[in-house]
């Protein structure tokens, strides 16, 4: 931006880049513009740190997409996982390597907004956005967004991310389509120090009664996570579920600090990521993955490159150079992200039906364990692992044929566009067992 536009939009306060929502997603988009040198204005409507409802587990593909530098706040490292089918076939497998951490989100969001900060980005709380516009009295000119708050003030910006979350107002903007909403309920429950050492660097996945339903219990020192997740209608099942799965543990004697509950949204395969001058990421953008619902790397990953394409829209002087820079932030998405969404969809169909199947798989067949831990210490991730595995690929298709066009459609240029046997009760017994690999 030449000086005399710089000094043209001081008296008309308007922003490079304004983000909306601050949570990893907006954390980071905002990172990126900063760090390109634009002035970023990052709002968010609570005051931080502020609690989200998230198992907090932190994959390879996350650490892999923080800030130079960052330090994570780990309560505790994974190396072990106990897998159980409904609360049977209980078997544990453990690594000699770490496979993912665990964090809580109210530290790790605002570690991450810091770091926004001392790249250059503005951060302004309490501050909810009713609406954005981008035609009308409120916008001076083609190449201004208007960010109108609640309470009535503008903000002018020349490229909007939203990153605000699920239920995101930037994403109704936009136009965000979801075909598929799960219903998270999660209890934060402290322990004596005698059960949180014998939680100590192992998770619990139990695969649920419900198709597609799972829970989980992630460790954080003095504190367990427990969660699950299942399809949003079957509220009263949920319920049951999480209380059935917390008195299984062993755990209903102790009181919860939070109880909450929350929906995921996942985006159809045609849904826009960009409106003119807005883009959308994370949450905001149905951006996760379908079959374990995780949302952090992609909020992680969506939010980087959403920030270094705004940087591009703000600089576009048109609409069709405008354009240009938001398909081409799409096609990064969805030959990155989107190709692991696709996979994931197709593995949801088939755990929905089979949930036996991928306990047993996880839990007896070595292979199976092998990829599990290569994705959540990011040496893979699923459209790789499908992509370059013949046998994933043959069981995948076996199991889900239908068609993968978004795999298809990136092929091999997928990481360069996103680069700046068995049955139910395998095992034969409800004891618990432990491998090592």
């Amino acid at each position: 931006m030449s000086g005399e536009n710089s000094s043209a939009d001081d008296v008309q306060r308007v922003w490079d880049v304004v983000v909306v929502g601050a949570g990893p997603a907006g954390a980071s988009a905002a990172y990126a513009a900063a760090v390109a040198g634009r002035r970023v204005l990052l709002l968010e409507k609570a005051e931080l740190p502020r609690y989200k409802t998230c198992g907090g587990g932190i994959i390879g593909p996350s650490r892999d997409a923080l800030p130079p530098g960052f330090e994570l706040p780990l309560k505790d490292r994974v190396h072990a996982v106990t897998f159980s089918n409904n609360g049977r076939f209980t078997r544990t497998r453990r690594s000699k390597q770490m496979m993912f951490g665990l964090i809580n989100r109210p530290e790790f969001d605002q570690q991450l907004v810091e770091h926004a900060q001392k790249a250059g980005a503005e951060l302004r709380t309490g501050a909810a956005v009713q609406r954005v516009e981008q035609h009308g009295s409120a916008v001076p000119d083609r190449r201004t967004v208007a960010v109108v708050l609640q309470g009535g003030e503008t903000l002018l910006a020349r490229a909007v991310v939203g990153a605000d979350g699920s239920a995101s107002r930037i994403g109704a903007h936009v136009g965000v389509k979801v075909d598929q909403v799960d219903l998270g309920l999660e209890a934060e429950i402290p322990v004596p120090e005698t059960v949180a050492e014998d939680w100590k660097g192992r998770v619990l996945i139990d695969w649920g009664p419900m198709p597609g339903s799972y829970g989980w219990v992630f460790p954080k020192g003095d504190t367990l996570t427990v969660g699950v997740i299942s399809a949003r209608g079957e509220g009263a099942a949920t319920k049951r579920y999480l209380e059935d799965f917390v008195a299984r543990l062993g755990l209903a004697g102790f009181e919860p600090s939070i109880s909450s509950g929350h929906l995921t949204r996942c985006r159809a395969d045609d849904s826009p990521l960009s409106r003119g001058r807005v883009l959308v990421c994370g949450d905001a953008a149905g951006l996760l993955e379908p079959w374990t619902r995780e949302g952090i790397s992609f909020a992680l990953r969506s939010g980087r490159l959403a920030g270094e394409w705004a940087v591009r829209i703000a600089e576009a002087h048109d609409a069709v150079d405008t354009r240009r820079q938001a398909l081409n932030y799409a096609f990064a998405v969805k030959a990155g992200l989107g190709v692991e969404m696709s996979v994931g969809k197709r593995m949801l169909a088939v755990f929905e039906r089979r949930p036996g199947l991928f306990h047993a798989a996880l839990t007896g067949f070595r292979p199976a364990w092998r990829a599990f831990k290569e994705i959540t210490q990011g040496r893979t991730s699923l459209g790789e692992l499908v992509r370059s595995h013949p046998l994933a690929q043959r069981a995948l298709t076996t199991l889900a044929p239908e068609p993968v066009a978004a795999e298809k459609a990136a092929g091999a240029d997928g990481d360069d566009v996103d680069g700046p046997d068995g049955a139910d009760g395998a095992d034969g017994a409800d004891t618990e067992g432990s491998v090592t690999s």
